[in-house]
């Protein structure tokens, strides 16, 4: 089973050159903020890496300075139709231009395992899922060895509960596994359907606060009321993911998420007055 990229050429280069060239002038643009400390997870946004790699870059650069991973497991968005439950990719790799990434297979049958029935093996589920992919030739550029385990959340009830799972199946490893949770926040603009402050300014300022109350409960580690915040609050498409990851971390150890930037795709390319924008943030967890 080998799962071909979808959106290079879009989201990111599908040259393998301008990839790997990109990748790495992000990070080492995030080694200007470097935090300190060892990090288990981080959250990262999965828009065009014109908009939001820089972002991601830096949870990326962050969990690097803890060393190399065997594995590496992604927490995804879903925006298909029809997958209405975890989904796990469990076998296989994952082809990006910068060389092609194996699923860690015995990982994916312990995390199916733990899950007990609330996760599906689904290949097909990940077949034009761009949230998973568009982190991939981070990993394949720093750690070319890792293996990975893609696995998308809906934004159901049960995603902390998802995250909690895979904290048991990666717990034996220790600090051989990375969690890597993707969401984007959120989505204003009339192109959504959210616009409660018009265009401008206090859209702009809107949006931020809207982000920042799922941000709050995400660095408190409010894994049980990350969903219904952002399905109340329409403020990430990735509630599932987001929970997921937090519920991991929290498992695993981890006392406090940090923030290593929150911002726009507007704050990042301010073109004319602020109309439909989407927010990002970088998220660590230690």
């Amino acid at each position: 089973m080998q799962r071909e990229p979808v959106v290079a050429g879009m989201f990111y280069p599908a040259n393998p050159e301008r990839a790997r060239a990109e990748v790495a002038e992000m990070l080492q643009a995030a080694q200007a903020s470097l935090p300190a400390g060892r990090f288990v997870a981080g959250l990262v946004p999965h828009a065009g890496w014109a908009y939001s790699g820089p972002t991601a870059a830096r949870a990326f650069a962050a969990l690097a300075a803890g060393g190399a991973p065997q594995t590496v497991v992604f927490f995804g968005a879903v925006h298909a139709w029809g997958v209405r439950r975890p989904a796990l990719y469990a076998r296989g790799a994952w082809h990006t231009p910068l060389g092609p990434l194996p699923v860690d297979e015995a990982m994916a049958a312990e995390i199916l395992r733990e899950a007990g029935g609330e996760v599906a093996a689904s290949e097909q589920a990940h077949s034009e899922e761009h949230s998973i992919e568009v982190q991939l030739p981070f990993v394949a550029y720093l750690w070319p060895k890792a293996a990975i385990v893609p696995l998308m959340v809906p934004p159901s009830a049960g995603a902390a509960a998802v995250g909690e799972a895979v904290a048991r199946a990666v717990q034996p490893r220790g600090h051989a596994v990375y969690l890597v949770g993707s969401s984007d926040l959120t989505h204003y603009g009339p192109n959504y359907g959210i616009v409660p402050r018009g265009a401008g300014p206090e859209a702009l300022a809107w949006a931020k606060e809207n982000d920042q109350r799922l941000l709050d409960d995400v660095v408190h580690l409010r894994a049980e009321a990350i969903v219904e915040r952002a399905n109340a609050d329409r403020s990430a498409c990735g509630g599932g993911a987001i929970a997921a990851t937090v519920a991991a971390a929290r498992a695993l150890g981890a006392t406090e998420g940090r923030i290593l930037e929150h911002t726009t795709s507007y704050d990042v390319r301010p073109t004319g007055t602020p109309r439909d924008f989407v927010g990002y943030a970088s998220v660590v967890f230690s």
